[in-house]
C-alpha cells in the first residue's frame, strides 16, 4: 500500500526482533568513496514515509535522517575508500563497506538484511533482498542514511575540485563529468580502476612524456 509520504510498511514488518537492514550508496560514480549503512529500528517508534532514497526529494531525506538517527535502535555509516576500491575492486571494496557499517553497530542484530542480490561475509544470517530499499523498512532507512552522507561529501568536494560538477552529478559519468575530466585530468578522489578515469590518467601521462 502506498500513502502519500512514501510506502506503508505495515503488512511487511521485520519477522525477527533486532534485524538491521543494510544499503551501499556509490557503486557507479568516477570519484569518492563507497558508503554504506546498517540500521535497526524500534518498532515502538514507527518513522512514516520510508521509501528508496532515490525516489524522496532531497528536502525529504534531509528530514528522515535526522528523523532515524534519533528514533533508531542502533545505526552506522561506514564505507570503503578510493584507494580499497582501486585496490579490490568495486564489488569486494562494497562488501567491505556493508560489513564495517554492521560491525560498527551497537546492538548485535540477529539478521542482517542487504539491499541486492548477494551478502558480505557476516556472523550472523544474512538474506540479500532485490530493491529491499522499497520493501523493507529497515533497508530504505539505511539508503537515506547511506545516501544523505555521501551526497552531502560530495557537496563538500565541489569546493575543494571545482570545475568538475561533483556536487551536482555526485561522481556519476555524466557528459559534464568526463568533459572535465578529460579537460581538468582526473582529481585525488577519482577512481583510477575505472575506465574512464585510467583513460585520463593515461591521455595526460602521455602528453608529459611529449
Amino acid at each position: 500500500m502506498k500513502t502519500q509520504m512514501g510506502l506503508d510498511f505495515s503488512l511487511v514488518a521485520d519477522a525477527l526482533d533486532l534485524v538491521a537492514g543494510v544499503d551501499e550508496v556509490g557503486r557507479g560514480p568516477l570519484c569518492g568513496a563507497v558508503v554504506t549503512a546498517a540500521v535497526i529500528l524500534d518498532p515502538n517508534r514507527p518513522i512514516l514515509g520510508l521509501n528508496d532514497s532515490k525516489k524522496l526529494t532531497e528536502a525529504r531525506r534531509e528530514k528522515l535522517y535526522d528523523e532515524i538517527c534519533e528514533k533508531a535502535l542502533s545505526w552506522h555509516i561506514a564505507r570503503a575508500e578510493v584507494e580499497e576500491i582501486d585496490e579490490l575492486n568495486i564489488l569486494h571494496a562494497t562488501m567491505l563497506a556493508m560489513q564495517r557499517a554492521i560491525e560498527g553497530l551497537h546492538i548485535t542484530p540477529k539478521m542482517a538484511m542487504i539491499d541486492g542480490n548477494r551478502c558480505p561475509k557476516l556472523t550472523m544470517p544474512a538474506e540479500a533482498v532485490v530493491k529491499g530499499d522499497s520493501k523493507v523498512p529497515a533497508i530504505a532507512a539505511a539508503s537515506i542514511l547511506a545516501k544523505v552522507s555521501r551526497d552531502r561529501e560530495m557537496a563538500a568536494f565541489e569546493l575543494i575540485y571545482p570545475g568538475y560538477g561533483i556536487g551536482g552529478h555526485k561522481g556519476y559519468p555524466t557528459p559534464v563529468h568526463l568533459e572535465a575530466l578529460a579537460r581538468l585530468g582526473p582529481t585525488p578522489i577519482h577512481r583510477r580502476s575505472f575506465a574512464p578515469v585510467r583513460q585520463a590518467y593515461e591521455a595526460r601521462e602521455s602528453l608529459i612524456e611529449v
